[in-house]
């Protein structure tokens, strides 16, 4: 399957012209300046990161899932040793401690910023250590692709899972002007896997839900009067609505540990609909005191917080969570993990609470 790429002028009714006037150089200089070109989810870690076997990673990513994504940058064809290679670079990447991803992004602003600090200032939430380097994905920049690449990058994806893509670019001139263009070679591998890959684990039927604490949020409040919420934009509480009522839930609080586990009584709502019945009186979750500010950006349907209400099994304070060497953790607020780590997690958190 060959994909090309053609762009028209609509003002002047011409095709502009393809340019070679773009180095690899200046492309990766491009893409460290503006990695959303790529993906708005990937934060820039370094760039020309020294492998084991004594190669150099073009560019090291880190998304908003703690996932590391390798982009190695090829100008022209990209034969089948290029995904070698690239492969080569995860197996590298993937025995990468947290303290050596954080010691790179130290390189890569000359000392100015932690790893840390610029993860909470892309993505608005704290980096849980736990979670970081769990999987490692890869990507290669090119201008155009060989029929063999094309076969083994379809075959390690579809059979293996194996989180691999190709990004097209191409620069056209109109004038003086370069204009760069580009198109991914498949969908995003955790879209694509459901229907692409057997299922080798079922899901256990518990949802995983990562409680966020920040001013406006507290655990608090939230095992005081049976909620969970998230908010502060749509990717953090859409995954609220995955929710319905029935559904056992078990909470953790990144980079402090499992608080608690209940069962969900309704479906999300926005923070200033919701209601508590307090003493047998119904009053709006606005009018009650608590300790974290709920109401903040009320009218924005995307930025506000959304609550689910949350009948308590167990629940612990935040000095009594649990957190243990093996333990499950995702940056998603909700999610249905089906990897062994989470099947011990909640066998071991059902053992600890003695939950059936």
């Amino acid at each position: 399957m060959a994909i090309s790429q053609t762009i028209w002028s609509l003002d002047n009714k011409n095709e502009l012209k393809e340019s070679s006037l773009i180095s690899e150089k200046e492309l990766e200089d491009l893409l460290c300046e503006h990695i959303e070109i790529l993906n708005n989810n990937w934060l820039v870690v370094n760039r020309q990161v020294k492998t084991d076997a004594g190669k150099f990673i073009d560019i090291l990513c880190i998304d908003r899932d703690g996932d590391m994504v390798v982009v190695e940058l090829k100008k022209d064809m990209t034969p089948r040793e290029v995904t070698a290679q690239v492969i080569d670079y995860a197996a590298s990447v993937a025995k990468m401690s947290i303290e050596e991803i954080a010691e790179q992004y130290i390189l890569f602003t000359n000392g100015e910023e932690t790893l840390d600090a610029a993860f909470k200032s892309k993505f608005g939430s704290a980096l849980d250590d736990s979670i970081v380097n769990e999987r490692v994905k890869m990507t290669i920049v090119a201008t155009k692709m060989d029929s063999s690449t094309e076969r083994i990058i379809h075959f390690l994806r579809d059979v293996y899972g194996v989180d691999i893509n190709i990004l097209f670019f191409n620069v056209y001139l109109s004038g003086k002007e370069r204009i760069i263009s580009r198109t991914w070679f498949v969908e995003d591998i955790e879209e694509s896997m459901p229907s692409a890959l057997p299922k080798k684990r079922q899901w256990n039927g518990e949802y995983y839900v990562s409680f966020g604490e920040f001013d406006c949020r507290r655990w608090s409040d939230a095992r005081k009067y049976g909620f969970i919420s998230a908010g502060h934009g749509s990717w953090y509480s859409k995954t609220l609505f995955m929710l319905s009522k029935g559904d056992r839930v078990w909470i953790n609080i990144p980079q402090t540990g499992y608080v608690g586990v209940g069962i969900v009584e309704e479906e999300a709502r926005m923070a200033k609909d919701q209601t508590f019945t307090i003493g047998g009186s119904v009053k709006a979750m606005t009018d009650i005191q608590m300790d974290g500010d709920y109401s903040y950006m009320q009218d924005d349907e995307e930025m506000a917080e959304y609550v689910v209400k949350v009948n308590w099994i167990k629940t612990v304070g935040e000095k009594s969570a649990i957190k243990e060497t093996g333990f499950f953790g995702n940056q998603n607020t909700v999610c249905r993990p089906t990897t062994e780590k989470w099947n011990y997690t909640v066998g071991r958190l059902k053992t600890l609470w003695n939950v059936d």
